[in-house]
């Protein structure tokens, strides 16, 4: 039996729909002006979809490059394509993200702060992305604006991409079905690796992956610091596979010789800061003003629980009754990381080390007169019995944190045993103190306000055997370069 073919030509989109009863076949000068190469297998997939979703699915019809990205995505296998392509529709439908870009306003600290930006094109036409995650205060941002803002802001990036794949394609008389990404990590360190900022990119890598498959060409990262491996062995097992291949990793200054950018961007166009002489638009960040930070309250009022939702603790010190964490560690080589805010009053923190278990702390001898003590709800580890360099050891100086600071750190542990983090209050000077009689020490830290200290804390221990190669020995000596 014979059956006729009818081709549609949409002026506005410029593609062509089929719409007839099968057998099907698409133009050949359309595939290779708007598609790329397909085989007949490919094309059979393609056409299959897009005729099962003008049967079944109720809405808008993706185009066929769209369809197209996420049938490359499962190797072209229609059933697997199928369910995360209505998947997807149905997403975009829920959160109108068809109209991000009409209805999406950034906020001016997204115009200030978010280091990253479009950048003409890489030499095979692709629209190019460029990042400075390294001089990017996620933390700031974060508090600043919530994970959801940051969520939306970066899918307006990627439905942005997606138009300019559009335009390039136009422009170059080729198919442009992706983009490349440039990340500049100068200046990346373990002050990006703040658990709440980890877990906002990893819910942003997750929407991407679902509902932008395949739009990412090649992503270039240079200048990665010793502390990427950290970074790297978190996130990528939320990448896809056949994402991860995509990418070029560059240490130091490696990318400016042979096989670096200038073999996949033109030499005009390398921005100023890698080197190169065009002027980039790319903000350079800095750190967001904490007078920006949006409070706990606010963010829960907004419906968005991210370092709120519970993996802060909050710790009162005063004076004479530090609060100290236990952080028992059984392999050497482990990371011990912390962050905390001084929301009050001035502290000093330390990190101490003890072969032996600390006894557990001792019951408040006011509670049993019925007397509430101020440090009652402290943890104090460290016998007073102990001595320093003998039953104990500090592994890092001294640090002294100022009222509204906030503080990121890292000690790798360079042996066995218990860890103990310890916040004390910080004294004024002696000469602006008021004397007290020892006797009344007690009942005046529960009279006097001035002593009392306030922080908000969250530590985590990331495993040595959680790393990858020898990422302990790359925090240590440096990132090790690019091998060929």
């Amino acid at each position: 039996m014979t059956h006729s073919i009818k081709w549609i030509l949409h002026p506005k989109m410029k593609i062509l729909s089929l719409i007839t009863s099968p057998p099907y076949k698409l133009d050949a000068d359309y595939i290779k002006r708007y598609l790329g190469d397909l085989t007949p297998l490919q094309e059979s997939c393609l056409i299959r979809l897009r005729r099962w979703l003008q049967e079944t699915h109720k809405g808008k019809i993706p185009k066929d490059e769209h369809i197209l990205r996420f049938l490359r995505a499962r190797d072209f296998n229609i059933d697997k394509a199928r369910e995360i392509l209505c998947q997807s529709l149905t997403w975009r439908k829920q959160h109108q993200v068809d109209y991000l870009l009409d209805t999406w306003s950034s906020p001016q600290v997204l115009h200030d702060y978010y280091t990253g930006g479009w950048h003409h094109h890489d030499k095979d036409g692709r629209p190019l992305y460029i990042l400075r995650l390294g001089h990017m205060d996620t933390k700031g941002l974060v508090r600043a604006l919530g994970e959801e803002s940051l969520l939306r802001h970066v899918l307006s990036i990627n439905e942005e991409g997606l138009r300019r794949c559009e335009e390039n394609t136009k422009v170059f008389g080729r198919p442009i079905s992706c983009w490349t990404c440039l990340v500049d990590l100068e200046g990346l360190n373990m002050r990006h690796l703040w658990r709440p900022g980890v877990k906002a990119l990893l819910r942003i890598i997750e929407v991407v992956e679902a509902n932008y498959p395949e739009t990412l060409g090649r992503l270039l990262i240079l200048r990665a610091p010793r502390v990427f491996p950290v970074l790297w062995t978190l996130v990528s097992p939320f990448i896809d596979e056949n994402t991860r291949k995509k990418f070029l990793i560059y240490a130091g200054n490696d990318y400016q010789g042979p096989g670096g950018l200038v073999d996949y961007i033109d030499k005009e166009i390398i921005p100023d800061f890698l080197g190169g002489e065009c002027m980039c638009e790319v903000p350079e960040g800095g750190l967001v003003p904490k007078s920006l930070y949006r409070t706990a309250e606010e963010l829960e009022n907004d419906e968005i629980r991210l370092w709120t939702e519970t993996i802060y603790q909050s710790a009162s010190i005063f004076k004479g009754a530090p609060h100290e964490l236990l952080i028992e560690i059984i392999d050497a080589s482990s990371v011990i990381t912390w962050d905390f805010d001084v929301c009050k009053g001035d502290v000093i923190f330390n990190i101490y080390h003890s072969k032996r278990a600390p006894q557990p702390p001792r019951k408040d001898p006011l509670a049993t007169h019925g007397i509430t003590s101020p440090a009652g709800n402290n943890v104090q580890l460290i016998d007073k019995s102990w001595l320093l360099g003998q039953d104990y050891s500090m592994v890092e100086s001294p640090l002294t944190c100022k009222e509204g600071e906030s503080v990121q750190g890292s000690h790798v542990t360079r042996w066995p045993g218990f860890y103990i983090l310890q916040w004390r209050f910080h004294s004024m000077p002696a000469c602006a103190t008021t004397n007290l009689p020892r006797v009344d020490d007690v009942l005046a830290t529960l009279q006097v306000s001035s002593h009392k200290c306030k922080v908000m804390y969250y530590t985590e221990v990331l495993g040595s055997e959680d790393f990858r190669c020898d990422v302990v020995e790359d925090l240590r000596f440096g990132f090790p370069q690019k091998k060929e």
